[in-house]
């Protein structure tokens, strides 16, 4: 039996591994930018940045509040505000759409508990 020898090589499966490989990445990107709090910030023209760290407070149009990320009740909120010690800033997102009420609501718990940098977020208009 005589063996062949081989003029080319096949590609075609190379091809369609990396095919495979490059939907993965591009469905797992995907997946991790959408992972995060859909709010739409107000506009604003006068803007006041600092390098300080500060906690996030966001407020959804729905009313639900979340800190630093993790989704927790009015209650629960008051005690995370309560243990926080000394000096913080604390940055509220609230979607444009939220009823006033759910503010209020945050304003007023963070000045109970003393909380004198506050700063409501938003989008800059250019």
């Amino acid at each position: 039996m005589e063996e062949k020898e081989f003029d080319y090589i096949n590609v075609i499966p190379l091809v369609d591994i990396m095919l495979v490989l490059l939907t993965i990445v591009l469905v797992t990107a995907t997946f991790i930018v959408q992972g995060s709090i859909p709010v739409n910030l107000p506009k604003a023209k006068n803007v006041e940045t600092s390098d300080i760290r500060s906690y996030q407070i966001t407020l959804t149009k729905e009313g639900e509040v979340f800190f630093e990320g993790r989704k927790v009740t009015l209650k629960e909120l008051e005690d995370l505000v309560e243990s926080l010690k000394g000096e913080v800033q604390v940055s509220i997102l609230a979607d444009r759409s939220s009823q006033v009420q759910g503010l209020v609501d945050l304003l007023d718990l963070l000045k109970k508990h003393e909380i004198k940098r506050v700063s409501i977020k938003t989008e800059v208009i250019r």
